[in-house]
């Protein structure tokens, strides 16, 4: 089988208060809204995506906040993305030293392990994130007034799994998904999918003594790996069910095709289509700023926008 995988698609998590979430991904660390609809799985909670201009595969965080409907915290463990990093501009970490500081976000200096530096401090929910200092990444950031071009997010940098045997999901990785192992370090190695670049990179970290991880607020749900179109997305799931691999149905998210299935740490893993994208339903200008509902849920419109909490853009 070719080894269709071109880079991270998108990071999802299951988050606590919407509008708290909001204020920090757009407001402060300066992703843009790039998409406001529902989980389409439980239409009572927001599904925010966060990225670039157009929610560029790579560049995306999304997430669930589901504080209205009481759900559990969340264990951070084995079996999960622990870490979601974003790439930064060399030469940026005291700019975001001083924002974080202003905001009241605690916040802690330290080497990745390969060569980088980096923040690291948690969202509102508990998430840990990471921003990574990195020279080469080309991409074109979202900028605001208050976040230049020499200081924006350029995208996810890349995630870590936890796991109990690192070289079963290296071996499952290297084998289906095509990885290159490109670096190594006490406790992680990091593999590349498709080219060693901000964007494409997951740290494999050995669980040790870890706890078992427990879905719940503050915790990722999965990572998303991007194909190119709906028949390499296919062809992958054939190559699951051959090697015995549960997966799901292809699923129509609307702004992409999914398929899911866990690694053998098991995290949950996603292979996304990178079409139609966002603007499938919206204009590029307008993306985000309105609340966009799949086809099948329009009737419901009236009841859908009953039950989901009020928030303001930030």
């Amino acid at each position: 089988m070719d080894k269709p995988i071109r880079s991270l698609h998108h990071v999802t998590a299951t988050v606590s208060d919407a509008q708290d979430d909001l204020d920090f991904y757009t407001g402060l660390l300066g992703q843009r809204l790039v998409k406001k609809t529902v989980n389409f799985d439980n239409t009572r909670v927001f599904h925010f995506y966060y990225g670039d201009e157009k929610g560029t595969p790579g560049t995306i965080m999304t997430t669930f906040p589901y504080a209205h409907l009481g759900v559990r915290k969340g264990t951070h463990g084995a079996g999960q993305i622990t870490v979601t990093s974003f790439s930064v501009p060399a030469g940026s970490l005291p700019f975001w030293r001083r924002r974080l500081a202003t905001a009241g976000v605690s916040f802690t200096d330290e080497g990745s392990g390969f060569g980088e530096e980096v923040l690291r401090f948690r969202d509102p929910s508990g998430l840990t994130i990471r921003l990574v200092e990195n020279r080469a990444d080309a991409r074109a950031p979202w900028v605001k007034e208050d976040i230049d071009e020499r200081t924006a997010l350029r995208g996810i940098h890349g995630v870590s799994l936890m796991v109990r045997d690192p070289k079963e999901t290296l071996a499952f990785m290297s084998d289906l998904m095509d990885t290159a192992v490109v670096g190594e370090t006490e406790g992680a190695m990091r593999v590349a999918v498709s080219g060693d670049a901000a964007g494409r990179l997951v740290d494999i970290v050995t669980a040790g003594d870890a706890p078992q991880a427990v879905n719940g607020s503050g915790t990722v749900h999965h990572v998303a790996f991007a194909v190119d179109d709906p028949e390499q997305q296919l062809e992958m799931r054939r190559e699951l069910l051959r090697r015995g691999v549960s997966v799901t149905e292809v699923m129509d998210r609307q702004y992409f095709r999914s398929i899911y299935f866990r690694e053998p740490g098991g995290v949950l893993f996603e292979v996304a289509t990178i079409p139609p994208g966002f603007t499938a339903d919206e204009g590029l200008r307008e993306l985000g700023t309105s609340l966009k509902l799949p086809p099948w849920e329009e009737a419901n419109r009236s009841a859908i926008e009953a039950g989901l909490p009020a928030v303001t853009p930030s």
